[in-house]
């Protein structure tokens, strides 16, 4: 079963166990702390949807639906340096906003160096920082990459998406309309060449075939002396006795 799959599962089942909880915002906070430390549950925006779940703004429980839009969209530094604000991490859920934070940093970057990553993943080591990199994300399935340990960076092949932030679909879309216009401009010049190509391959064939006319079938006058000319020729030159 592929990642992609295991995504939509999870995320259907904290959806209708989220969605059947009505007016008790202590049982959603509940949720929101298994969800977010679910071993193979990356994304979060379905569940932060939730009418009953943005109920949480201005509750008592509040902090559990910012916890809940840190883990949809921010990183273990931004985490950091809102903690006094926000709930407590358990171990699971510490593992779980570091993997959302390399899916970040391989968006942004295909080549990422040890250092940055030591620095944003809290890791003191090149061995530590391997065996994450290996074990929790390699392994679990949601970046595949080289270690390279003489350049001492990380190529990435490939980085599952994380939810999209607010206006990000916007960027995309944007992004997407100016990439299929270049297609588009790209595709007339190239019909264009093919046009020019073709009608060039024409001309020259029609060229190649009049000289070949004008050479080789029919010679310039003089140039081929006829048959019985050359013969009354070589009588004149060499009298009977």
């Amino acid at each position: 079963m592929d990642i992609e799959q295991k995504q939509a599962e999870h995320i259907d089942h904290f959806v209708k166990q989220a969605s059947t909880i009505k007016g008790s915002s202590s049982y959603l906070a509940n949720v929101i702390v298994e969800a977010t430390s679910h071993p193979s549950l990356f994304a979060f925006s379905e569940i932060l949807s939730l009418p009953n779940v943005l109920e949480l703004q201005g509750t008592e429980h509040s902090i559990y639906l910012d916890l809940l839009q840190m883990f949809a969209h921010g990183t273990w530094s931004e985490y950091k340096s809102s903690a006094s604000n926000l709930p407590q991490l358990t171990p699971d859920q510490i593992l779980k906003l570091k993997q959302l934070t390399m899916l970040t940093l391989a968006e942004a970057n295909k080549v990422l160096s040890y250092d940055v990553l030591m620095h944003e993943l809290d890791v003191v080591n090149v061995r530590e920082l391997e065996d994450f990199l290996i074990n929790e994300c390699m392994y679990v399935g949601i970046v595949r990459g080289k270690l390279d340990q003489l350049r001492r960076c990380f190529e990435v092949q490939f980085a599952a998406g994380r939810d999209l932030r607010p206006g990000q679909l916007g960027n995309m879309i944007h992004t997407l309309s100016d990439w299929l216009g270049t297609s588009d401009n790209l595709l007339i010049s190239i019909q264009d060449k093919i046009k020019w190509a073709d009608t060039m391959k024409v001309t020259n064939c029609e060229q190649a075939d009049m000289d070949f006319r004008g050479h080789g079938l029919f010679a310039e006058p003089g140039g081929v002396m006829d048959y019985d000319e050359d013969r009354r020729s070589k009588r004149r030159r060499h009298p009977m006795g």
